[in-house]
């Protein structure tokens, strides 16, 4: 609480200096986002300050008139006199805007909840019943005027005719004067008015083009966002797929890891046959004359050949399963690849949508 006494004292201080109104005092005040719209596109919004600001209504008692004023620093960003012909419109539920015909702009505030926003909204209705109101009030006198005027000027020409020049009659025509001076004005002022109200109406006619033609816009973003929701959704799919296919590309791999460790194995257990084969070959050449040894080394000599045939038979067959094994393996590698290549151009597809979605919700 101490702090936004402080605040609000260094405030009044700042508007004191920027706008130099002593005559005004401020009736209501909240804080908000300020935005402009942007003079080129007449559809983006600018941000004004860089974080939530103080908003105030002043009136200002000599003139009977209403203001919206805002500062932030030293710099005034909100200066917009309010007038019976301006409208307050909720866009959003915590954002609402104004056109403000005289600075040629729409000022824009968002607000950090709903109930700030309605507030705001309330007393800008009262203010501009008041300032309606004030212009009514204005209007009577000026009437009144210029029915005293006529009255007066009627009454100074009898008096001409009926008594000589003097003082009271040089006074009484230079009143008269003054009152066609102040009629002429009036005149000249209603007419000005006139004008004020027709370019109020062209301004809040264009800017209600450009408010329909941010909600279409704000409505097919929301398309392409919930369309890319779903291409990302599929995507997310297909790439669970992949990682399943990975997982069976390394359970793959890992057979032939151990189909690997078995052809090893098996060369090894043949290269031990072929050793014992050529140990019986050799014995059965230095012993002969055994012919009963020679006949069973013989049958264990084709016994073993037997062996080997088959330890080569299955050698042969391991190899063939591994080139399979290592086919598939290339096989599932292409087309990993090929996918992974559409994949990386859908990201950057999703990763530019984002960027484009996020700079639109920041302008709103």
């Amino acid at each position: 609480m101490v702090l936004e006494a402080v605040e609000v004292s260094v405030w009044k201080s700042s508007m004191e200096k920027n706008l130099g109104t002593s005559k005004e005092q401020p009736i209501f005040t909240t804080r908000a986002h300020v935005f402009q719209i942007d003079p080129n596109t007449k559809k983006n919004w600018v941000p004004a300050s860089k974080q939530a600001v103080t908003v105030s209504y002043f009136y200002d008692v000599t003139r009977n008139s209403y203001r919206i004023i805002s500062v932030d620093g030293a710099k005034v960003i909100i200066n917009s006199t309010i007038t019976p012909n301006m409208t307050f419109t909720k866009t959003s539920q915590k954002f609402g805007q104004w056109a403000d015909s005289r600075a040629n702009t729409v000022f824009g505030l968002g607000f950090s909840s709903e109930q700030q926003l309605t507030k705001f909204a309330e007393k800008f209705q009262e203010v501009k019943e008041a300032a309606r109101l004030a212009r009514d009030k204005s209007q009577e006198k000026i009437e009144t005027s210029s029915n005293h005027s006529q009255a007066s000027s009627i009454n100074g020409t009898d008096d001409e005719k009926a008594s000589s020049a003097g003082p009271a009659n040089t006074h009484l025509k230079s009143e008269n004067n003054k009152l066609k001076i102040a009629l002429t004005q009036s005149a000249a002022n209603v007419k000005k008015w006139e004008i004020e109200l027709q370019t109020l109406r062209e301004s809040n006619a264009r800017l209600t083009t450009a408010l329909q033609d941010s909600s279409a816009s704000v409505e097919q973003w929301k398309r392409q966002f919930s369309l890319c929701h779903d291409e990302n959704d599929r995507l997310r799919n297909k790439i669970d797929e992949l990682e399943e296919q990975c997982s069976e590309i390394n359970r793959e791999k890992e057979k032939n890891t151990q189909l690997k460790r078995r052809i090893e194995e098996l060369e090894l257990e043949l290269r031990e046959k072929e050793t014992e084969l050529t140990d019986l070959r050799k014995q059965s050449e230095i012993i002969p004359q055994l012919m009963s040894e020679c006949e069973y080394v013989s049958e264990k000599l084709e016994a073993a050949e037997r062996d080997n045939q088959n330890l080569e038979d299955k050698v042969r067959s391991l190899k063939t399963d591994m080139e399979e094994s290592k086919y598939r393996q290339r096989h599932l590698k292409v087309e990993l690849k090929s996918f992974l290549e559409v994949l990386d151009g859908k990201i950057d597809d999703l990763h530019n949508f984002r960027r484009g979605l996020s700079k639109l919700g920041a302008d709103n």
